[in-house]
């Protein structure tokens, strides 16, 4: 649980760039966007103003041409006016005048509406008003002295002034023909820079956009390296403080295993030689006292013979629990022959039919790493006593493709394996316990289990190769 806090502290300690990568794609996004509506707005306004001047200079070019003819039909007019055998007189012509005079002033009204405005074009749009109406005062003095029976002060008349002034009026008319088309040109001109500003405007806004991008991804990878790098050095240090916890842990187990060897070595040696010595002494006050006097002492010889029981079952007891912290077995007769004595007496004990199956080729097994597999046994046998409500369990040893194979297998109630399955039994060894010294080991160990189908636990080490702490370490 520490350690997971610990990894946990220093994984926190790590910055995230997430916050930065998102506000420089936010940036890069708003920007595209922006641009994006800044460039169809820019391009919908150049369409529309280039089809607006294309079309007002086509109507405002097409009235000029018409004022041009009602210019040429004047000309054609104002001939046969003066011919010498002139087919009307000249104020029959008058209504034809007046008609042609609505035509242009007309023409001169629309092609100003339509046509592009420059200071020279209203110039000359002012120049033709005052020529039109020049004219066509002096149009209406021919009429006048035609009416007047004055033909010959008419047609000198028109010959002197109306032919000039309807020439001036045809010449100012092509004027702004090409007024108009210089206008429709530097209006394409126009056309042409805004597109070029619109095109630069993409250029600058497409090489910022890469500059952020770019940015960013550069940013990106720097993040990524530092973090990257930061989670390997944490990586070492967990992996690092692991292989000395695990070490710890090993080196806690070898030293309860030196305790209790020491303890049963102890308990073997000084109290068992004691009360041997005592049970001894007992035996002898017994039979002396017997012999002195044995109706008189008969009370006193019961009492040492209880006593003497005592002592008896007490160094059985001695017995007992010294093999039970170190079987002398185990440093005797090796493995197999340890595991089928404590089976035999668990299985007496438990009152569970307990079976133990061995097949060792090679009966040499260290001691140091032999009671890490009796141990198991030990905790396994004591959780199916405990916990699982077995009638039988199995206990097989064997030897093959160079490794050791340890099962334990009941038919007792089982259990969902999961995190449960590290629980601690009262000795506080536990199945986390079996875990760790069969990694100490250099092994595996695996728990097959489900509610009501049994439990069965494998231990797997390798046989041949030379295991313990200092080969570890």
């Amino acid at each position: 649980m520490h350690s997971r806090e610990s990894q946990h502290d220093l994984l926190g300690e790590i910055p995230s760039p997430s916050a930065r990568l998102w506000v420089g794609v936010c940036i890069i996004l708003s920007i595209f966007v922006v641009f994006a509506a800044y460039t169809i707005r820019e391009i919908r306004w150049l369409e529309d103003y280039q089809v607006n001047v294309v079309q007002k200079n086509r109507k405002a070019s097409l009235e000029l041409l018409r004022l041009q003819n009602d210019a040429y039909l004047l000309a054609i007019s104002l001939r046969d006016m003066t011919a010498a055998r002139a087919r009307y007189p000249i104020h029959e012509w008058r209504p034809e005048f007046m008609r042609m005079r609505r035509d242009m002033d007309d023409a001169v009204r629309l092609e100003s509406d339509f046509a592009v405005s420059t200071p020279a074009s209203s110039d000359k749009r002012s120049q033709l008003r005052r020529a039109l109406q020049d004219f066509w005062r002096s149009a209406d003095s021919v009429f006048t002295l035609a009416q007047r029976d004055n033909e010959a002060k008419a047609r000198a008349l028109i010959q002197t002034e109306l032919e000039g002034k309807r020439a001036v009026i045809s010449e100012i008319a092509a004027r702004l023909l090409v007024l108009n088309d210089q206008a429709q040109a530097e209006a394409t001109e126009r056309i042409s820079a805004v597109y070029g500003t619109v095109k630069r405007d993409v250029v600058v806004v497409i090489g910022v956009l890469f500059l952020l991008a770019l940015g960013t991804g550069l940013y990106t990878l720097e993040a990524n390296r530092k973090t990257f790098a930061r989670l390997q050095h944490l990586t070492e240090q967990l992996q690092s403080q692991s292989e000395a916890l695990q070490k710890l842990s090993w080196k806690l187990i070898d030293v309860q295993e030196e305790t209790l060897r020491r303890v049963a070595r102890d308990l073997h040696d000084e109290f068992g030689q004691i009360l041997t010595a005592i049970g001894a002494m007992l035996g002898r006050a017994g039979k002396k006292a017997l012999d002195e006097d044995s109706n008189r002492d008969g009370a006193l010889v019961q009492e040492l013979q209880a006593v003497q029981k005592i002592v008896q079952e007490t160094l059985q007891t001695v017995r007992d629990q010294s093999q039970m912290f170190r079987p002398a077995i185990l440093d005797d007769f090796g493995l197999e022959q340890a595991l089928e004595w404590f089976v035999k007496q668990f299985s007496r004990q438990a009152g569970i039919n307990v079976r133990f199956e061995a097949e060792l080729r090679d009966g040499a097994f260290p001691p140091e790493d032999a009671i890490h597999l009796y141990r198991i046994v030990q905790e396994a046998l004591a959780n199916v006593a405990r916990h699982a409500k077995a009638q039988e369990a199995r206990v097989t040893l064997k030897e093959q493709d160079g490794e050791l194979d340890l099962e334990i297998r009941d038919d007792g109630v089982g259990f969902a394996v999961g995190p449960e399955s590290n629980r601690s039994s009262g000795d506080g060894l536990g199945l986390m316990g079996m875990r760790e010294r069969a990694e100490h080991l250099n092994g595996s160990l695996a728990i097959q289990s489900a509610p009501g189908k049994g439990t069965t636990i494998s231990v797997r080490v390798p046989l041949r190769k030379k295991m313990g702490i200092a080969n570890r370490e």
